[in-house]
């Protein structure tokens, strides 16, 4: 129930996070869980992971430009003061005053600013909202690596339980050779070729166990997972889970259709080049003058030898500003702006294209992966057929043990290949998804 509720909460942050002004609280330490499934780390990486963290800051800077921006579209109101004390002799104030003070309170409210204003706030707008597409980036690119490793483990794990009954087949056939060798039967080479192969089979086991420490490694930097307690330093849950091969097919047309609509690398691009467009009309603003309505209360006090003497009143105006000729300043500016607008839209068509590979490199790979998968299927029942074979004619005479051990290594390397080809099944789809734009299953809402 907890975790469904984590779970919940980060889906509505996603959706939130653009207009929720809320300070990041720490990260309670959490321990080792005694088992961890595949959802519950995509659900962990989902509040951790330091992408998406950082991400999620940087939509919380936008928004802040987002408030200084707007601002410009209110009254601003300011307050000043001072006092002075001065010879007589330089006083400008008839009678002469030798201490002066003076308070303000002015209020203006731009009245009119060729569009600067609005054009601003709009591209603020525009810029935090690719902030948000561009954490929806990141989630989908982190949960994929999460997905990804977590199959690394998998695989590792797989790959250490394969080597293990590698291991007892070899020792079996040690022992078998062992047998024949104190009964006479065979000479001392075959057990010495016995034992050869299976110091040769210890190689691939301690491989596939380090495979498997650094997998779990790696994973915990993609969970942003940080505490190394020394109750939880050495401890590692029991991974929940197996490589399980589940044939699926996608259209290649359908598939980058669904990657021009939904990638949110794509809908980024394009609103930064809608907000670079706003930008164009607010250097073009320099070449309009501005108008402001300013309003306020003043008061003033000087003293001298006959006394003191005050003043105070209120004021209300306007005030308008045009730079009739800024050495071309403004040009300058509007230039740059086009030229912005143009590298956003040349930014954008670059991310279709390299999109448009992606998917096709995807559903490329998906294809490979399934005809390996099909492929290692029938291989590894042929292997262990084999192997019984040989081992029933190596005990009835008519066998050698090279022809054993040969069927025992092709059994081993069917083995392998078929895990392999699950996982690169599972790696197959969960990128093409990624390509395509699609949340992983276990992210919704985005």
């Amino acid at each position: 129930m907890k975790t469904s509720l984590r779970f919940l909460n980060s889906v509505l942050f996603l959706a939130l996070a653009a207009s929720a002004g809320l300070t990041a609280a720490p990260v309670p330490e959490q321990p080792v869980p005694d088992q961890l499934d595949l959802k519950t780390a995509i659900v962990y990486a989902l509040d951790n992971n330091f992408a998406i963290r950082q991400a999620r800051e940087r939509i919380r800077q936008q928004e802040g430009v987002v408030l200084e921006v707007s601002a410009k579209e209110i009254p601003t109101v300011a307050a000043n003061g001072g006092f002075q004390g001065n010879s007589k002799a330089i006083s400008t104030s008839v009678p002469a005053t030798d201490r002066t003070l003076a308070v303000s309170v002015m209020a203006t409210q731009v009245l009119y600013s060729g569009g600067s204003v609005r054009s601003s706030v709009k591209s603020a707008d525009l810029t935090r909202e690719a902030a948000v597409l561009e954490m929806k980036g990141i989630v989908n690119t982190s949960i994929l690596q999460v997905r990804t490793k977590f199959y690394d483990i998998l695989l590792a794990r797989e790959k250490i339980k394969v080597q293990e009954q590698n291991i007892e087949l070899l020792q079996s056939q040690l022992k078998n050779a062992t047998d024949r060798f104190e009964a006479g039967t065979t000479s001392s080479f075959e057990k010495l070729r016995a034992e050869v192969a299976l110091a040769n089979g210890q190689v691939p086991l301690i491989t596939a166990r380090n495979d498997y420490r650094i997998a779990i490694e790696e994973m915990r930097q993609l969970l942003g997972y940080a505490n190394i307690t020394p109750e939880n330093l050495r401890k590692v849950p029991d991974f929940i889970g197996v490589l399980a091969y589940i044939p699926v097919s996608y259209d290649l047309q359908a598939a980058l259709t669904a990657a021009h609509e939904t990638r949110p690398e794509i809908q980024r691009l394009g609103r930064l080049a809608t907000a670079r467009e706003e930008s164009v009309t607010v250097a073009k603003s320099g070449y309009i003058p501005n108008l402001a309505l300013v309003g306020g209360w003043q008061y003033g006090e000087g003293w001298s030898s006959f006394g003191s003497a005050s003043r105070d009143g209120f004021l209300i105006g306007l005030q308008s500003q045009w730079n009739i000729f800024d050495g071309h300043a403004t040009r300058g500016r509007v230039a740059q702006a086009r030229s912005a607008v143009e590298q956003a839209r040349l930014a954008t068509s670059e991310q279709i294209l390299g999109v448009d590979v992606e998917v096709r490199r995807a559903v490329s790979a998906l294809q490979q992966a399934v005809e390996l998968a099909d492929a290692s299927q029938k291989v590894v029942a042929q292997a262990e057929e084999a192997l019984r074979l040989a081992t029933a004619r190596y005990n009835a005479g008519t066998a050698t043990q090279l022809d054993v051990l040969t069927s025992q290594v092709d059994l081993t390397t069917a083995r392998t290949n078929q895990i392999q080809a699950y996982y690169g099944h599972n790696v197959a789809v969960a990128n093409l998804r990624r390509a395509m734009g699609l949340a992983d299953e276990f992210v919704t809402g985005l």
